[in-house]
């Protein structure tokens, strides 16, 4: 799969958890991070996961994959993921997913990335939903097929998610596993161009929405300008 989202850092982690108010040892470990005390809060999260707690193990999981607090080692990344992954937490098994495609930590399996990815798209998680999208679309662990490319990176898109608006508009644009529609194309090309933090995918959002306002009569352009500024993530 050639398009990929990086694994989720242990930053961002923090960040999605730092509304929670501290108390127990999950919660030391987040204040831990908060203090940049890493090898504080790995003692924690240790201590929570071997206690079963899902979000701690995948905490656990983020450390190894980064090396922070611990030495850097995939395996044990892919160890704590697979035991967050298996309790139902949707973080570790898009991330289980991502190692599995990878071959860090596992051997190199698309069908079980795709099988890790698939539980958490359906759980709602929008990078999932984006690789498995990429999946179909390339036949990398499943059979090619465009319409389910197109299906998972609409899931993805209407989330917020840059580069799947990004594939959606270039879907429209060439007819791959949708009708051809160049209004759709160019307004999901400007969400993307718009919405992307990411330069790659801001860059080419931009380049191919440009390409095909060329291809467009004034009527459809002023159409699909009017439908990129309304739209709202779901």
């Amino acid at each position: 799969m050639n398009t990929r989202l990086a694994s989720m850092s242990f930053a961002l982690l923090v960040l999605l958890w730092s509304t929670v108010s501290f108390a127990g040892e999950f919660e030391d470990g987040l204040a831990a991070l908060n203090r940049g005390d890493y090898k504080t809060a790995v003692a924690m999260f240790t201590k929570a996961a071997n206690r079963g707690d899902a979000k701690a193990q995948n905490m656990l999981g983020a450390a190894y994959y980064e090396g922070r607090g611990v030495p850097q080692d995939y395996k044990q990344a892919a160890l704590w993921y697979r035991k967050a992954a298996n309790q139902g937490n949707a973080g570790a098994q898009y991330e289980l997913g991502l190692a599995y495609e990878r071959g860090r930590g596992v051997p190199q399996d698309y069908k079980q990335a795709v099988s890790w990815y698939r539980r958490a798209a359906d759980q709602g998680d929008a990078e999932a939903q984006n690789n498995l999208g990429v999946a179909y679309a390339n036949g990398q662990g499943v059979p090619q097929d465009y319409k389910q490319a197109v299906s998972w990176h609409r899931k993805a898109a209407e989330q917020g998610l840059a580069q799947a608006q990004h594939s959606l508009g270039r879907a429209y644009a060439t007819g791959q596993g949708v009708p051809q529609d160049y209004i759709e194309a160019y307004k999901w090309l400007s969400i993307a161009a718009a919405n992307s933090t990411d330069k790659d995918v801001r860059d080419n959002a931009t380049i191919n929405r440009d390409i095909l306002a060329k291809k467009m009569t004034p009527v459809q352009l002023a159409e699909a300008q009017k439908r990129a500024k309304v739209w709202k993530k779901k």
